[in-house]
């Protein structure tokens, strides 16, 4: 069986019947064996990225998955996650656009925003309209930006940032530590579903109580449509079928995480259903593919006009955004942090200095002569490695650090538009990089009136109980 979500993994000939975990204890059956309820696997030889592994010697043991093992872009999946992740397809969009009963909704990140402008020569609004134009074509009913949803992650990761950095800065009695790093940092970001994966199924307890409690953009954003604005869209939780489209193959596996399923009444009869906040999840290849498959001639649409309710769009009908193609969880933690905990306002670039490589940079804050804050960049499994290999050893000496498994970050996701012919990789993260804010204006994400008119009742951009005043 091939899988048409990665062009990076392909699977065959498994039959594990394993449900989706976030433990990867992968356990092989002997020849003709039928499955066991625990759900055990036989590991035939395949190919991960560019390392093949051998059929294991030992086929009763568990499979470990190692940064060898590991994709960048697409992960370490079973093949019942496969059978899954296949129900995000774009067929699978398309027979829900053919259901009278489901209402689509799409929610488009400004990354898979900048990878279609690229391809075609458009400024991102240009992309943004004409693709909304084409979606509500075959039926979707709004079409959204996930820079909102991001604007909200990126307050609350701010207020976690300054309440651990508070308490790990506090007094503690005269109880002397060998770690470099106070109590409760660094903060680790956990927007990258990859990332959180590997350090779940790898370091385990070791490196999860860094991970920050906030959610992605991507399931904010699916919060915020099935928790609250299905009252203003006119359409019922359960009846609507959320798509969000992603630079990531991982961000389909995120959507699938049994922590992003929540309680509805049922419209008949007693009783409660668990639904997601996102239904599936197609690529910026994908849609691209999509619209080819339908022959349709993007530079020829019309630009429609832009759903305003959950997009970064101002009066003038420019988009608007932070700095930071992987999010700009460093540019905005930090400088909200540097004014709110020292009273320093920081305007302009932020001084990165580079360290090991160009997916490894760290920025600092000096305060009455001395560092008081130390932020980092670290892109890729190899500078993954160096990060988690110094917080077991306990001398990091980074409060943050923006954690992304590909290296040049979001924009160069294994889910984005492939290089033309004669165009390298490189070129190509190039031409997104200056495409990704080319007519976005950057705004303070404190100061976005999408998200101060999000007025609320429940907490939506953290896991388990959130305490910071975000403002819903």
């Amino acid at each position: 069986m091939s899988s048409n979500f990665s062009g990076a993994l392909k699977l065959a000939n498994l039959n594990d019947f394993i449900a989706p975990s976030q433990t990867c204890s992968v356990v092989s059956l002997k020849k003709n064996e039928k499955p066991t309820a625990k759900g055990l696997v036989e590991l035939q030889q395949r190919k991960v990225g560019a390392k093949f592994d051998q059929t294991l010697k030992d086929k009763d043991g568990p499979v470990k998955v190692t940064l060898h093992d590991c994709l960048a872009c697409s992960g370490c999946i079973t093949s019942a996650e496969t059978v899954m992740l296949e129900q995000q397809s774009t067929s699978e969009f398309l027979t829900r656009l053919s259901s009278r009963d489901t209402a689509v909704i799409v929610s488009l990140s400004p990354q898979s925003r900048a990878s279609l402008a690229a391809y075609y020569g458009l400024p991102p609004i240009q992309a943004f309209k004409k693709l909304t134009s084409f979606l509500k074509s075959l039926g979707v009913k709004a079409v959204f930006d996930t820079s909102c949803s991001r604007d909200l992650a990126l307050i609350e990761a701010c207020e976690e940032f300054v309440s651990l950095y508070r308490d790990g800065h506090e007094p503690t009695g005269g109880v002397e530590s060998n770690s470099k790093q106070p109590q409760g940092l660094p903060v680790l970001t956990s927007a990258c579903p990859g990332w959180v994966c590997y350090a779940e199924k790898t370091h385990g307890s070791n490196i999860l109580p860094y991970i920050s409690t906030v959610k992605s953009p991507q399931q904010v954003m699916g919060a915020i449509i099935k928790r609250h604005v299905w009252k203003t869209l006119g359409f019922k939780p359960e009846n609507i079928y959320h798509v969000t489209v992603m630079p990531c193959y991982d961000k389909k596996l995120e959507a699938s995480r049994d922590d992003f399923l929540f309680a509805v009444d049922r419209t008949e009869g007693d009783g409660q259903v668990r639904i997601p906040e996102v239904d599936a999840v197609l690529t910026s290849g994908e849609m691209l593919d999509l619209m080819e498959s339908k022959q349709v001639d993007f530079l020829s649409l019309e630009e429609a006009p832009l759903d305003r309710l959950l997009t970064n769009l101002d009066e003038d009908d420019h988009l608007f955004g932070v700095l930071g193609g992987s999010g700009g969880y460093v540019d905005t933690v930090f400088r909200y942090a540097a004014k709110t905990l020292f009273g320093k306002e920081i305007t302009g670039q932020l001084d990165f200095r580079t360290l090991r490589n160009c997916d490894f940079r760290e920025v600092t804050l000096e305060h009455e002569g001395k560092v008081v804050l130390r932020f980092a960049l670290a892109y890729g499994f190899r500078n993954i490695q160096t990060v988690v290999r110094k917080i077991k050893a306990g001398k990091l000496e980074y409060d943050y650090v923006e954690v992304m498994a590909c290296p040049a970050g979001c924009l160069n996701g294994g889910g984005q538009v492939k290089p033309k012919k004669g165009q390298s990789p490189k070129e190509l993260i190039q031409n997104l990089e200056s495409v990704y804010l080319k007519e976005v204006d950057v705004k303070d994400p404190f100061e976005n009136p999408v998200v101060k008119g999000l007025s609320v009742d429940i907490h939506i951009c953290k896991l388990g109980e959130c305490t910071t005043p975000c403002g819903i």
